[in-house]
């Protein structure tokens, strides 16, 4: 296939690109490079990327005329939009950002995936867009309008936004609803990379929530199985699948539908946290600390959808994954 991804130099962008390349597609990787988090890592993962079937495009969403050329040039039979501004504290103190790479940037990427009409459109969006829902385990079809942050704001406004473009233009959409995403070559602003900078160095570490905050944490090599995965079955109208104890969040009206890419089974902070100390050989000194404005309690996917779409859903055990993740970060730092 000839796939075009954008935000191919973050973290989850790398890793897809490399399996797909590595499954033999060509891959168009569109990217901004900004320094959100260190840019150093972002070129780190494209040099591993730089080879036969891969194209690279230095860009920015919010550059319409360029990235609509980029994708017309791919003539891509599948996009995968994952370039985003991230960081639901960041958009507290800069929501600026995330209106102009989430919003205007996507309704850009919308607007060249129109014209190019490729065979499906897959969109990152987060388990954030739950936001106040207090019914769990988190359904596709409960509702998703209570944001508490401005990052997944931008997210479930992104998920509206491709309802009107999967009805308007016949575009095939699936939306994926990611759940906490770590691994190796993770974003440094993400808790896991955080915590092991600070045990490795001898600082303590901030435990919000005192650590009692539950996450659906989902390894990468997990999510980007269920991706690939996903990219095979592209929602069709009026062609819901059967889910058991649950519905499909097909639209009535559009081929697209959400769905939620985790393991549906919620991990303590704390317990993530002793596993890493595992990892390291290290005890962590605990600051612990009040849950922080934006934050939820819990997360916790219902996989039903995915299971009855791709049949399985992330299963790797936290203290497997946290071991693969502490000794990729100290080759890296090494």
């Amino acid at each position: 296939m000839r796939v075009f991804i954008t935000g191919a130099a973050g973290f989850i962008g790398y890793h897809l690109s490399r399996r797909l390349l590595d499954d033999g597609h060509v891959v168009t990787g569109f990217d901004g490079l900004t320094p959100y988090y260190d840019v150093a890592l972002k070129r780190r993962r494209l040099e591993r990327l730089r080879g036969p079937g891969f194209t690279e495009i230095a860009g920015m969403l919010e550059d319409g005329a360029l990235l609509a050329q980029s994708v017309a040039d791919a003539a891509p039979e599948v996009i995968v939009h994952l370039a985003a501004q991230a960081g639901v504290r960041h958009s507290f103190e800069h929501p600026e950002d995330f209106t102009s790479a989430n919003l205007v940037g996507t309704a850009n990427l919308l607007e060249a995936a129109r014209a190019a009409g490729p065979q499906h459109l897959l969109l990152a969006s987060s388990s954030s867009v739950y936001g106040g829902n207090r019914q769990v385990p988190f359904r596709e079809t409960d509702a998703a309008d209570w944001p508490v942050s401005f990052y997944g704001a931008t997210k479930r406004a992104n998920e509206v936004m491709s309802h009107a473009y999967a009805h308007l233009h016949h575009l095939p959409i699936t939306c994926l609803r990611f759940f906490t995403v770590y691994g190796p070559w993770g974003r440094p602003d993400m808790a896991l990379f955080r915590f092991a900078e600070a045990i490795e160095a001898g600082r303590p570490i901030d435990v919000y929530g005192e650590g009692r905050m539950r996450r659906d944490f989902t390894y990468i090599d997990d999510l980007i199985d269920a991706v690939v995965r996903l990219i095979a079955v592209p929602p069709e109208q009026n062609k819901p699948v059967a889910v058991e104890g649950a519905e499909d969040s097909l639209s009535p009206v559009a081929p697209w539908r959400v769905v939620n890419i985790g393991g549906g089974q919620p991990v303590e902070l704390s317990a993530l946290i002793a596993a890493l100390e595992a990892a390291l050989g290290r005890k962590a000194e605990r600051r612990m600390l009040p849950m922080q404005a934006g934050d939820v309690r819990e997360t916790f996917a219902s996989t039903g959808l995915l299971r009855a779409l791709v049949g399985q859903v992330p299963q790797t055990p936290v203290e497997t994954s946290v071991r693969r993740f502490a000794e990729w970060y100290r080759g890296y730092r090494a």
